[in-house]
């Protein structure tokens, strides 16, 4: 997947559509399936690294806040 994943909130939006399509199939097109579920490993991934990212940030913050107490 070559798009910008990096959005942790488009993410979470595009991992709820794929699911929604998933629930809404009667009959799940193994192929188009497969694809689904590729991108939504992609999306998990992109979002487990950027709550990483986000949990340090934090992390960086409170550091500087009990600092300069």
């Amino acid at each position: 997947m070559t798009k910008d994943t990096n959005n942790l909130n488009e993410n979470l939006k595009k991992l709820a559509e794929i699911s929604d399509w998933f629930d809404k199939m009667k009959e799940i097109d193994v192929e188009e399936g497969l694809s689904k579920v590729k991108e939504a490993v992609v999306l998990i991934k992109a979002s487990k690294e950027r709550l990483k990212e986000i949990e340090n940030e934090f992390e960086e913050i409170k550091k500087d806040v009990e600092e300069s107490k």
